[in-house]
């Protein structure tokens, strides 16, 4: 005789059946959050919410909160889940406003987060810290990016952009050119200046590809599905970090970052000597805030100094290369677009004996656009998350959002809206010209965050763009080859915009090459 029927297996049927129902009540029981409160939502999956695609790595996370948009087409926002917890993606321009500007109070904080204690380097740097220490440290560094610094960078980065044109003509590119591989070579080129104009290192990339700077910084963004599920946790179940313990920069990359960085600094101290670059910078605010109060929670010291420098190295080689080759890549694809370009580069030139100014890149009207149009359609990181720090009452509704619900936006939907932006898919730097831009509403194009979140590196960013795209162009013609993938298809397992199998064009030396 069992314990309930009277056969054993029969009676562990039963009790597994039990426990079954009763994991799938438990895992289910918030999964009418939102329908409750009278938000549309999602329709979600036992057990792991509406994230299945994203945690088998069928589906980009900019990709996923990009069809969460289109699925809320014509609604202010929408309900989704991840696991069991109810999330609110946020639609509306006016409403995106409100959470990014008017009342960033209620939403000054990321969602994502890292580990305080076992992953200092990801928590403390200024792109993850939080309030009120985030405030008072995004302060101190924003002085960094004025233009009175950036014009001094500028001349470091000259010499790189030099690099880049003579290792373009290493490869004699005469006549037919040849295939390249250009989201390589951009962030080859990319590190090579952020590891000068930051760092005061000679890194070398272009020639030497598996340079140990050039090889840490691809290991944290080297996507394989650990490194996938690391992001994923950081960004959008941080819950679980102080359990699975991911490192933002991964593993091997923090002990890289943390030995390098820091025998820098102590090395410029030692030495006396000034670049003009972030190192020094950082020496000089370590000094100037060493005993600052308003910085509880963060010290200039160990690895809460070296996060910045991390975090800037990351984030200026990873987007600016991101940026330039996606941009060569449409000029391969849009020839008109590319011949109009390269006149005005030559045009600006001319002007200047040849040489390439602060002046010029930051200037040239067209250039501008066609970056532009390129971070429409690829925006770096195409999502933002918020969390709700109490209560909020979402305007012209009845929606009471409750304090710590993740709030995210996605900058790809809204970029590839037809409302915003017409025939979204085709690459036309014309969007941007003044007349356009002041007849879309506001907020449905930001490629780099908005309000007091937006980038603190964007200037910088944006100019090492310029400063590649005009390097290559004012000299070589890049057309589509055999390899290339039309349209770009974008890795699963990626965070940040990535084209999956690389960028492929074929480069030739212009037969007009300018002097």
């Amino acid at each position: 005789m069992a314990l309930l029927t009277p056969y054993w297996g029969l009676d562990g049927i039963l009790i597994l059946s039990s426990l079954m129902v009763c994991a799938y009540l438990f895992v289910t029981r918030k999964f009418n959050y939102w329908s409750k409160r009278g938000v549309k939502e999602l329709a979600p999956t036992p057990f792991v919410g509406n994230f299945m695609d994203c945690i088998l790595s069928r589906t980009s996370a900019s990709e996923f909160v990009r069809d969460l948009y289109n699925y809320g087409e014509g609604l202010p926002f929408l309900g989704f889940y991840i696991f069991d917890k109810p999330y609110l993606l946020v639609r509306d321009p006016e409403l995106v406003k409100h959470v990014l500007v008017r009342d960033f109070n209620y939403f000054a904080d990321r969602y994502a987060t890292a580990d305080e204690k076992n992953d200092r380097l990801g928590y403390a740097n200024v792109f993850m810290m939080k309030n009120p220490e985030w405030k008072s440290l995004r302060t101190k560094l924003t002085p960094i990016f004025t233009s009175g610094k950036l014009k001094k960078m500028f001349e470091l980065m000259l010499v790189v952009a030099d690099d880049l044109g003579k290792h373009l003509d290493s490869l004699h590119l005469e006549g037919e050119g040849k295939i390249i591989e250009f989201k390589d070579i951009c962030a080859n080129f990319t590190t090579d200046m952020i590891g000068s104009t930051a760092f005061g290192l000679k890194v070398d990339s272009l020639e030497n590809p598996k340079a140990p700077f050039r090889e840490y910084g691809r290991k944290i963004f080297d996507y394989d599905l650990y490194r996938n599920m690391e992001f994923l946790t950081i960004f959008f179940f941080p819950g679980l970090v102080k359990y699975l313990k991911p490192k933002f920069f991964g593993k091997k990359a923090t002990n890289f970052l943390r030995s390098l960085f820091w025998d820098v600094i102590e090395q410029r101290v030692s030495s006396g000597q000034k670049r003009n670059d972030l190192i020094d910078l950082l020496i000089e605010m370590r000094e100037k805030y060493r005993n600052d109060e308003s910085l509880k929670d963060y010290k200039f010291e160990g690895d809460d100094l070296v996060s910045q420098a991390a975090i800037f190295f990351t984030g200026g080689f990873e987007t600016s290369s991101t940026t330039m080759s996606f941009t060569l890549h449409e000029l391969a694809m849009n020839p008109d677009v590319q011949k109009t370009l390269r006149a005005e580069i030559r045009d600006a030139l001319a002007k200047t004996d040849g040489k390439i100014t602060y002046d010029m890149v930051m200037t040239l009207p067209y250039l501008d656009m066609v970056i532009s149009e390129t971070l429409r359609k690829y925006p770096p990181l195409a999502f933002l998350d918020r969390v709700t720090l109490a209560d909020y009452k979402m305007p012209n509704s009845d929606l009471v959002v409750e304090k710590g619900t993740p709030i995210f936006i996605s900058m790809m939907g809204s970029h590839y809206d037809p409302r915003y932006f017409p025939n979204p898919e085709k690459y036309d730097p014309l969007r941007f010209t003044e007349e356009a831009k002041n007849a879309r509403p506001n907020f449905v194009y930001f490629p780099f965050g908005e309000g007091p979140h937006i980038c603190i590196g964007m200037r910088l960013g944006l100019m090492q763009s310029k400063l590649g795209v005009i390097q290559v162009l004012k000299d070589y013609e890049v057309s589509p080859c055999e390899k290339t993938k039309t349209p770009v298809v974008l890795d699963p397992k990626a965070l940040t915009t990535t084209a999956s199998g690389g960028l492929y064009l074929n480069i030739t030396k212009s037969t007009t090459a300018a002097g």
